[in-house]
């Protein structure tokens, strides 16, 4: 069977990345609109009401018109949405199959899922489940660190890194978001089950594509007394047998690079790693995935295998 795929701006970064991944799938057929018919909202109407599946890869305002523009009673056409507007809509279903056991079902069944933000995506891995267990409080003072490629930035920042990345300006990692603000919160929040926001630090790096998220913990603020192998073994029964989160050796020694976690590892992969670091004081569990798969592309073409039924790992690299 051959499934139609729409690429709603198939031009942007996820959108090119989609498409890239979705080449040589003979079960896909990727709809195109010619080019100077991009903008006609009666073209585009016909394509969205013509697919299996329409991905979105468009600011928020955009994606929401694009939704709108669905024929009444089109109940064939399904959406995956990798922008900010329907994360926290609850007609939508949140795009993260190891969310919990019941997650994948609704993503299998949805005919609306909102692809999860490339921050967001490493938080919530690992802060839902230690809520959840009843670890960490709801009320808990989250702090939140995460440094990812410039490529998260979109277009506008990687030409702007490619055209000047090696003048000192840019040559440094480079903190963000200094409002505490970012758009990612809303979902980090609500994902997680957390009664505030966490203070979120992002920080861009001067290296295309990658990204580690870590949430330092205080042990005695903690919900009960827990350690490194507690924070580990619960991990490790939370993701277990799933494809794509893996839970890292407690000694991660030999997959680090000479006591370093490089950003980099599972680039061109859809695979996110969980570690725990710390000691019985302070714990530090740190999640690595490649901002562009795990973190975007690759987690909407996830979601796209669930809903059609097909293999979930098909066309993705673990």
């Amino acid at each position: 069977m051959t499934y139609k795929v729409f690429i709603d701006g198939r031009h942007g970064t996820t959108g090119l990345k989609i498409d890239e991944r979705l080449a040589g799938r003979d079960e896909i057929e990727v709809l195109t609109i010619p080019e100077d018919q991009r903008k006609d909202p009666a073209v585009k109407a016909r394509f969205i009401n013509d697919a299996d599946i329409v991905f979105l890869c468009l600011p928020d305002a955009a994606s929401k018109e694009s939704v709108a523009l669905l024929a009444a009673g089109n109940t064939r056409t399904r959406f995956i949405d990798a922008s900010t507007a329907h994360r926290t809509n609850p007609d939508w279903v949140y795009g993260l199959p190891e969310l919990n056991g019941g997650q994948r079902e609704r993503i299998r069944s949805a005919q609306k899922v909102a692809n999860p933000g490339c921050h967001a995506t490493g938080f919530i891995l690992l802060m839902a489940p230690l809520v959840a267990a009843g670890i960490v409080p709801a009320d808990y003072p989250v702090s939140t660190f995460s440094i990812t490629g410039y490529s998260g930035g979109g277009k506008e920042m990687i030409a702007d890194y490619e055209a000047r990345g090696e003048q000192d300006i840019l040559r440094s990692p480079r903190l963000y978001a200094l409002g505490l603000t970012h758009k990612h919160l809303a979902e980090m929040q609500a994902l997680t089950g957390l009664a505030h926001k966490p203070l979120f630090n992002p920080i861009v790096g001067n290296f295309a594509q990658g990204m580690v998220v870590s949430v330092p913990l205080i042990a005695r603020l903690l919900a009960r007394k827990v350690s490194p192998a507690d924070l580990h073994a619960l991990y490790s029964e939370h993701y277990a047998g799933q494809t794509f989160v893996k839970t890292m050796p407690l000694d991660a020694t030999p997959v680090l690079d000479a006591g370093f976690l490089p950003a980099t590892t599972c680039n061109d992969t859809n695979r996110a790693e969980v570690f725990v670091f710390g000691h019985d004081e302070q714990l530090l569990p740190a999640c690595r995935f490649d901002n562009l798969g795990k973190g975007a592309s690759g987690a909407a073409i996830q979601c796209m295998n669930i809903m059609l039924g097909l293999d979930e790992a098909r066309g993705l690299a673990a």
